[in-house]
C-alpha cells in the first residue's frame, strides 16, 4: 500500500518521472521501513524462554515470566552478534588486514571479515551457553554465521548507496561517525534474516 501511494504521488507530482526515481522510492520504503520492522516481529515472539535459566532466575528484573520470551533472547543475541562482528572485524582488519575484501568498500579486508565471522559465532555460542537459545551449539554457530553475513551485506549495500550518491557518510548527525544509517546499516537485513531463520529452520518455530 505504501509503495502504491508513493509511486502514485511521484507520477502525479513529477512532470516526467524516471524509472530510477520510482525504483529508488520503493527501495527507500523497503530499506528504511519494511526491513527494520522485522526487529519488532522478532522481539514480539511471545514463546516462553523455558530453556533460559538465566532469564528464569531474573524474572523480577525482566518484568515477570511473561517477558522472559524467546523474542527477547533472540533480539539480544542478534544484537550481541552484530556488535561482536563489527568489533572483531575492526580490530582484526586494523591489526592484520592486508587483503582487500571487495572494491565497493576498500577499507574492508578478508582478515577483518574472518575476525568478524569468528567473533559473531563466539558471541552466539556464548549467548547460547548463558541464555539457552538457540537449542543447540550447531544452531548457535549457524546463527552467528547468518548474523555476520547479513550484517556485512547491509554494510556493503550502504557503501554502494553512498558511493552512488558521491558521499562519504550518510549524514553528519553523529560527529565522527556519520549518520544513523552509518551506525545502523549492519542491523537492517539482520532482523529479517534472524526472524526467518527462526521461522523455517529452528525446531518449534516453523
Amino acid at each position: 500500500v505504501a509503495s502504491f501511494l508513493v509511486l502514485s504521488l511521484q507520477l502525479v507530482a513529477v512532470e516526467k518521472p524516471r524509472f530510477a526515481q520510482l525504483t529508488s522510492s520503493v527501495f527507500g520504503l523497503l530499506y528504511c521501513g519494511y526491513l527494520p520492522s522485522f526487529w519488532i516481529k522478532l522481539r514480539l515472539l511471545a514463546i516462553p524462554a523455558s530453556n533460559s535459566y538465566l532469564l528464569q532466575s531474573w524474572q523480577g528484573v525482566m518484568g515477570g515470566v511473561t517477558h522472559a520470551t524467546v523474542g527477547l533472547v533472540a533480539t539480544f543475541t542478534a544484537v550481541a552478534c552484530i556488535i561482536a562482528a563489527d568489533t572483531g572485524a575492526y580490530f582484526c582488519g586494523k591489526s592484520l588486514g592486508k587483503t582487500q575484501l571487495i572494491s565497493v568498500s576498500p577499507k574492508k579486508t578478508v582478515e577483518g571479515a574472518i575476525g568478524g565471522l569468528l567473533s559473531s559465532i563466539l558471541a552466539a555460542v556464548t549467548c547460547y551457553r548463558f541464555l539457552g537459545w538457540p537449542d543447540s551449539t550447531l544452531g548457535a554457530v549457524a546463527l552467528g554465521v547468518i548474523v555476520f553475513i547479513s550484517s556485512i551485506f547491509g554494510d556493503l549495500i550502504e557503501s554502494v548507496i553512498k558511493r552512488d550518491a558521491g558521499l562519504k557518510d550518510a549524514s553528519n548527525l553523529i560527529p565522527g561517525h556519520g549518520g544513523l544509517l552509518d551506525r545502523l546499516d549492519s542491523y537492517l537485513f539482520t532482523g529479517a534474516c534472524v526472524y526467518f531463520f527462526m521461522r523455517f529452520f529452528l525446531v518449534g518455530f516453523g
